[in-house]
């Protein structure tokens, strides 16, 4: 790309510049060129959650007697279990309803194995743990979204190096997913079918974007990228649920997201970065079926300013084009 140029989100309708020629801005890096500090274990909470105050086990898969990943509840949570369902309270004009939820931690075993560091098999566990735990979750009334998230370095979120992940149930449906459910829900109706199969299709197709693809899962930098290096994972099979989504198929997205992410470590030198689950609600199941659930990858690239917290519109300073170029190697 010569110019910058606005790019409309096909699902959300939202407007995003693409402005190649600000990564030329003095002082703006978008490849991590500091190495990553790695904690010593023997001072992490997470080599012996017990230990440290983690005592409620939600799940934990073992092997030869030692645990090779446990579900934990978490030690400062944001939203707390009842067994009361919230309602909303009014307050003036305002309203409010009480965080009862749920706000549990995935720990794998290894101390410095990352996602993308993970073998095959045990990156599948991961997804095989959440998902067995999401489908405990939803038999709670009180739920209508989990959100399924990881935070890799401090820019990111995480407060601890070891590598772990957050599962949190909450009783209302989050703006962004409704956002994403409405952009859904509409290019249905207009165009009946599904609009992340309609961008799949055309990644594939046009092939500039694709990071990485197997049988059952495709990788690509979005077209309309809200950050720069972002990417996107699908099933290739509309799915719309995420918990109903057969072993088979968990396990090309699992492979693709790890793919995906060693190939971000090796190429941008080791970015902070979060990923997370967009799937649909656990509530009004039968709702959503034009829905594609996914995994969207953010590194930690550049920071928001005046432009963007002012307008909402966010401005990426790396061709997605480019990016894909560079992630694929």
């Amino acid at each position: 790309m010569n110019n910058s140029e606005l790019r409309k989100d096909i699902v959300s309708g939202d407007w995003i510049v693409i402005a190649p020629k600000r990564a030329k801005k003095p002082g703006q890096q978008f490849i991590k060129n500091k190495k990553r500090a790695k904690i010593s274990p023997k001072d992490c909470p997470f080599e012996d959650p017990q230990k440290t105050g983690h005592e409620k086990i939600k799940l934990m898969y073992k092997k030869n007697g030692d645990w090779l990943l446990q579900i934990v509840e978490n030690k400062y949570p944001a939203f707390v279990h009842k067994k009361i369902c919230p309602s909303i309270v009014k307050n003036g004009p305002y309203s409010a309803v009480e965080a009862i939820g749920h706000h549990d931690l995935l720990i794998t075993r290894n101390h410095y194995r990352n996602f993308g560091n993970l073998n095959s098999n045990d990156a599948f566990l991961v997804f095989r743990a959440f998902q067995e735990y999401y489908r405990k979750l939803a038999t709670d009334k009180c739920v209508a979204y989990v959100s399924i998230f990881h935070n890799w370095g401090p820019t990111a979120g995480a407060s601890v190096f070891h590598p772990h992940y957050q599962i949190i149930s909450i009783p209302v449906v989050p703006p962004d997913i409704s956002h994403s459910l409405a952009g859904s829900a509409r290019y249905f109706k207009n165009k009946k079918e599904c609009v992340h199969c309609a961008m799949i299709d055309w990644e594939r197709k046009n092939k500039n974007r694709i990071v990485y693809e197997n049988k059952g899962a495709v990788a690509f930098a979005p077209f309309a990228s809200r950050e720069p290096f972002e990417i996107k994972i699908f099933p290739k099979k509309h799915l719309s649920y995420f918990e109903d989504t057969s072993e088979k198929d968990l396990k090309f997205v699992s492979e693709a997201l790890r793919t995906a992410l060693l190939k971000a470590e090796i190429n941008l030198k080791d970015p902070d970065y979060n990923f997370f689950i967009h799937t649909s609600p656990v509530s009004d199941k039968k709702k959503h079926s034009h829905y594609h659930w996914h995994i969207e990858i953010q590194p930690k690239i550049s920071i928001s300013g005046g432009f963007e917290l002012g307008t909402g519109i966010e401005i990426t300073v790396v061709d997605p084009d480019d990016a894909a170029k560079i992630l694929k190697k």
